[in-house]
């Protein structure tokens, strides 16, 4: 199993983004905070600059405007235009020099420390959009759950100001900890469930599902209680969760626990740029299906192999 908390201390995160004026994370006009890190390893991440916890440098060719300030900045000489990556990120010591002269912002930080009182101010500018629109905040990531103390205080001071609360997360997490800290100031929980094979989850998230599916189980009966939506979501994956016989697996597991709806993720290929960004090269570049959007009839496909249950 692999790690349940981020191991810097007092278990602080990184923030790699607040994007306000959200329609796709939940009811109404909603500012989504992103966190930097996640137990899951999946080779589809939409955000593969979420999966590490610590921060990294971007770069972006197209931006670059070859002035070669950043190469010059560099006292390690981590950069050069022969490296596939432009950056040789096992010397780089992410002094940020380079980001510092760079001027046209294709180097770029990627993850910030802020505190939770920042991450509340900022967010608190938006409340004039929330009360009419119905909206809110939406915690996101990376993991939010890989920092419960943190999210915690959080959501607690947005529930203060009458905010509405969404958790998405993976599931990956200690259920006493989430139920202590989280979930007494969710209003909702969006709740991943991407493979229902084991082996095929280990192979393509890093992990068992175990604890996962687990976890939704028990909060299942334990959002009942409390009133708060559970909404189970499914990414759609061509050729990995996208399959017929993957897809009625977790129908027949959401059936078969009391679920009556869910939520089924467009795949997006836009990830593939951000992959690069980082200087990693996905497997899944070269795969014809992976660098399209699914078509009308494939996700219809996809919803009417969710029988039984409510797609949307």
């Amino acid at each position: 199993m692999g790690p349940l908390h981020d191991d810097r201390p007092g278990g602080e995160p990184l923030i790699l983004e607040i994007k306000g004026n959200s329609l796709d994370d939940g009811p109404g006009i909603r500012t989504v905070v992103f966190f930097k890190g996640c137990p899951l390893d999946c080779s589809w991440c939409h955000n593969p600059e979420s999966k590490r916890a610590g921060a990294e440098i971007s770069f972006d060719e197209k931006e670059c405007v070859a002035c070669d300030a950043c190469i010059e900045a560099c006292g390690l000489g981590a950069l050069s235009r022969d490296l596939p990556g432009f950056i040789d990120r096992e010397r780089c010591d992410m002094c940020l020099d380079c980001v510092e002269a760079c001027p046209s912002r294709a180097l770029a930080l990627v993850g910030r420390h802020m505190t939770v009182e920042e991450v509340a101010s900022e967010i608190e500018k938006d409340l004039p959009f929330f009360r009419t629109s119905g909206g809110g905040v939406t915690l996101s990531g990376g993991e939010p759950t890989l920092f419960m103390e943190y999210c915690s205080r959080l959501l607690a001071r947005l529930k203060e100001k009458g905010v509405h609360t969404i958790v998405e997360t993976c599931g990956y997490f200690a259920l006493e900890g989430f139920e202590r800290l989280v979930l007494p100031h969710a209003d909702s929980v969006y709740f991943d469930i991407k493979i229902h094979d084991e082996a095929l989850h280990r192979e393509q998230c890093g992990v068992s599902n175990r604890l996962i599916l687990e976890n939704f189980k028990a909060l299942l009966q334990r959002c009942a209680e409390r009133g708060t939506e559970l909404l189970p979501r499914v990414p759609l994956i061509p050729g990995i969760t996208a399959t017929e016989e993957n897809l009625k697996a977790i129908a027949g597991f959401l059936r078969d626990n009391g679920a009556k709806r869910v939520a089924l993720l467009q795949y997006n290929p836009l990830w593939l740029d951000k992959d690069r960004k980082l200087g990693r090269s996905s497997p899944l570049a070269t795969q014809r299906d992976k660098n399209e959007w699914m078509s009308r009839d494939e996700i219809e496909a996809c919803r009417a192999a969710m029988e039984g249950l409510d797609a949307v």
